[in-house]
């Protein structure tokens, strides 16, 4: 892009870096949700907690849990926010270690959990407090534990694989909230107030229903792009727009392969 002085406009994707009017809109939020920070009764054995109250948290799809535990070190409780997953209600106990029983909710090592569970809220490294399957309806499968390298496979919400290490934990049980995209928006109402809470993202104008000045796709007399939709990684921020560093394009045809047979 030449000096702003000369010429052009900054395109939208360029000023989403930058400016405070795309910030995610957190003020109202509850908190972050996490498992429990790992320690030695979770290592060892179990800790026992209660489920306080099960909240909704703006901008998020999926109710949160509000489980309160007693300190081991202090004359304390902590309160965790957790996912709340299908089922849970308050009142309820949650048992998180390596200790604890195969029961909804619970968190346990995935080293612990037999194959064939639907876990949740599943981490990517020992500690990280949570990781993969944590939108509302999501679960991921363990699908087999390979003991000598010590690690385990699972099948995620997106129908792909991940090899994760077999000592980290993960939730029992489908995350709650599911089958939330399936009611239409109806209006546009609906979508305005979805987002407000989010952030800045919608309505969402199309880069071709644009004039040259403000986007690569914009201009010409009948709405065409003009150009490959397909950009490289390299190219500079103002052009990179559309399908960038696409290893394929076009629609999926045919039965989605799952790689479900190569295991």
């Amino acid at each position: 892009r030449a000096g702003s002085s000369t010429m052009g406009k900054y395109v939208q994707a360029q000023r989403k870096g930058k400016s405070p009017i795309f910030k995610s809109h957190t003020r109202t939020r509850k908190g972050a949700v996490k498992l429990r920070a790992i320690d030695y009764a979770e290592r060892r054995g179990y800790i026992r907690g209660v489920v306080k109250e099960i909240l909704h948290d703006p901008g998020r799809g999926a109710p949160v849990a509000k489980i309160q535990f007693l300190n081991a070190y202090r004359f304390k409780r902590d309160t965790e926010l957790m996912v709340a997953t299908e089922g849970m209600y308050t009142g309820q106990f949650i048992y998180c270690g390596k200790k604890a029983t195969l029961n909804i909710g619970n968190v346990l090592p995935l080293k612990q959990v037999p194959e064939g569970t639907i876990v949740c809220n599943v981490e990517a490294k020992v500690g990280d407090r949570g990781a993969f399957a944590r939108g509302s309806g999501c679960f991921a499968v363990v699908i087999s534990h390979d003991d000598e390298k010590g690690t385990t496979r699972l099948r995620l919400p997106s129908g792909g694989k991940k090899t994760v290490p077999s000592a980290v934990r993960a939730q029992i049980g489908v995350v709650a909230g599911g089958g939330r995209t399936d009611k239409p928006l109806l209006k546009a109402g609906r979508a305005y107030h979805k987002y407000a809470v989010k952030r800045n993202c919608w309505p969402k104008i199309r880069g071709v229903a644009k004039n040259p000045v403000e986007h690569p796709f914009g201009g010409g007399n009948h709405q065409h792009i003009g150009r490959p939709s397909t950009v490289s990684k390299e190219a500079p921020s103002g052009r990179k727009v559309g399908l960038i560093g696409a290893r394929r394009t076009g629609r999926l045809r045919g039965v989605k392969k799952l790689g479900q047979d190569k295991d």
